[in-house]
């Protein structure tokens, strides 16, 4: 690798090391673990899941010991190095990554749907590699929460590399693909969680769905 390289690579391992740190504070486990009894709840029989943009996979590492087959992707390959072995990961983006049609029982985007640059090009391989009836779980961001403005205040949050807030034209393009139903879900109030579908509160939108059997 040229000098470029070897600082570009040094930048994206200490960006990833910050990460998985931030992630072992007690807020973000109990946000995990949220999430990750949510996505139990709606992944009922299903076996193989594809997780995009699943960062260090610690959340698709829980999945794998519950039993699920999960396939983990993301573009940083450092973030991945800190995948659990149980997870199988690929280092590409959703719009190009060459995998099979129809290879999955279910798609989730755990926060990671509105990053990508091209999220309608991400929905049409999603639905690519679905298995006929097999479902899809976008968790969004809710830009209305309370939660979103704070972060959105603090210039070093991931939220503020958020590249689609508009959560209706989310929807309208799954509901081009999908059968969807929508909902608020997860309220945080100083730094607690609790159930909540008020838009004011809840921290996510979420969007499941199903791929129409015979498509």
């Amino acid at each position: 690798m040229t000098t470029e390289d070897d600082r570009l690579f040094e930048e994206s391992r200490n960006t990833a090391e910050r990460y998985v740190e931030s992630c072992r504070k007690e807020f973000w486990r109990n946000v995990f673990q949220v999430e990750l009894d949510y996505l139990v709840e709606h992944l009922e029989e299903s076996r193989d899941v594809l997780s995009v943009g699943c960062g260090p996979a610690m959340i698709e590492g829980e999945l794998a010991n519950r039993g699920f087959r999960v396939t983990g992707l993301d573009v940083s390959r450092e973030a991945l190095d800190y995948a659990p072995v149980q997870v199988r990961t690929v280092t590409a983006r959703i719009e190009d990554v060459p995998l099979p049609g129809s290879s999955f029982d279910a798609v989730i985007y755990v926060v990671s749907l509105q990053f990508i640059e091209n999220y309608r090009k991400a929905l049409e391989k999603t639905f690519s590699v679905l298995r006929p009836g097999g479902r899809i779980i976008v968790m969004l961001l809710n830009p209305q929460s309370n939660f979103f403005r704070e972060k959105n205040r603090d210039h070093d949050s991931y939220v503020r590399r958020i590249r689609h807030t508009d959560l209706q034209e989310i929807e309208q393009a799954m509901s081009e693909k999908f059968q969807i139903r929508a909902e608020y879900f997860m309220g945080v109030r100083e730094g607690k969680l609790f159930e909540s579908q008020d838009p004011g509160w809840a921290a996510l939108y979420v969007l499941t769905g199903m791929k129409p059997v015979g498509k």
